[in-house]
């Protein structure tokens, strides 16, 4: 019996761990194949209108047959939020994030991100949704773990040194070119994947707000990429009026980019994120985002040609120090946690206890 209960807290306590970790790894294909797409001329604003209506195409169905019995009234209050959501997410968020991506690259782009952790600690401290004992070891480790992650995203960034010459990321003289012309609006692409950030943690706040007062992650998956999907189809057709090429969609790189981003990254990453929320707070979530700035970094060198040099690598490195930091904090958290509701059920069970032996 005692076998069978410390697996079961085994992969409890793996589970959530598991799920970020395979969740970055799709937020990085996303990066890869989005930045490939728009080097093709994609329009990142019907890319992101496509990508939330297969987001909920698909997931629909099963939340219809999962969420059947635990689905909670669709009252106005939450209805607002999820109009909300989708606009801090889907809307804001991506389409700052991929326009200025179009502006740098995808390595640059990812590596910006990792302010999320940052904003979302901040957020989550103010709304109470994160404790914080500044006081204690666990609580200064993820206050200055969130400072050297953003200290790591920086260095990534503005940072350069000496470049590796990697011989897969020579010889695209395309892409080069295409670098060079981004070089000159690195400024304004910064600009907009840090707002993009700011949005982004915004949307993970509020999700996790929500799931609390309406607890059916796909049920509420499928309510944010419809509104999603519909919010930003008439951010397209403002954006793109009289340019009705944009919204045709070949078959290549740009139709699977769609389905990818739609069927991984909108659909289940909404619905794992959300569930692990339920756990853990979305600062824990936010916490793995690190993680796809270096697969970024590596797989973009491969693929998109692009090149790495001393800052990144370095940055990178101070990235995953600040990452240990904040999730041993909060692995610190959540044993005292544990300890502490183990504590209610012992004293619960001595009172029975007593109580039983007075009767006798």
């Amino acid at each position: 019996m005692s076998m069978e209960y410390s697996k079961t807290q085994l992969y409890n306590e793996v589970k959530p761990y598991f799920l970020v970790i395979i969740m970055q790894f799709g937020y990085a294909g996303m990066s890869i194949i989005g930045k490939y797409a728009l080097n093709k001329g994609m329009s990142e604003h019907v890319f992101i209108a496509y990508q939330h209506a297969i987001a909920a195409v698909v997931i629909a169905p099963f939340a219809i047959v999962l969420d059947r019995k635990r689905t909670p009234k669709l009252t106005f209050c939450v209805f607002a939020k999820v109009a909300l959501i989708a606009l801090l997410g889907p809307v804001i968020n991506q389409n700052l994030f991929y326009t200025g991506m179009k502006y740098t690259t995808a390595s640059f782009a990812r590596a910006m991100c990792n302010v999320i952790p940052a904003f979302s600690f901040a957020m989550a401290w103010i709304l109470g949704l994160e404790k914080v004992y500044l006081r204690r070891l666990r609580g200064e480790a993820k206050v200055f773990g969130t400072m050297v992650t953003v200290v790591g995203a920086l260095l990534m960034t503005l940072v350069k040194g000496p470049m590796f010459n990697l011989p897969w990321a020579n010889g695209n003289a395309h892409q080069e070119s295409t670098n060079a012309a981004n070089k000159q609006d690195i400024t304004k692409g910064a600009l907009m994947i840090l707002a993009s950030s700011l949005s982004g943690s915004g949307f993970f706040i509020l999700q996790a707000i929500t799931l609390k007062t309406y607890p059916a992650e796909l049920s509420l998956t499928v309510l944010i990429c419809l509104m999603g999907s519909l919010e930003s189809t008439i951010l397209a057709l403002a954006i793109e009026w009289g340019n009705p090429t944009a919204w045709s969609i070949h078959f290549d790189i740009t139709l699977l980019a769609t389905i990818y981003s739609g069927l991984i990254c909108s659909g289940f990453a909404f619905y794992i994120q959300g569930g692990v929320m339920k756990e853990r707070g979305p600062v824990f979530v936010t916490a793995f985002s690190p993680l796809s700035v270096v697969l970024v970094m590596i797989i973009g060198s491969f693929i998109l040609s692009e090149t790495l040099n001393m800052g990144r690598v370095i940055g990178a490195v101070v990235i995953v120090v600040g990452l240990y930091l904040v999730l041993w904090g909060k692995s610190k958290d959540q044993l005292e946690s544990t300890s502490d509701s183990d504590k209610v059920v012992l004293t619960a069970q001595n009172m029975d206890t007593m109580n039983e032996r007075k009767t006798t």
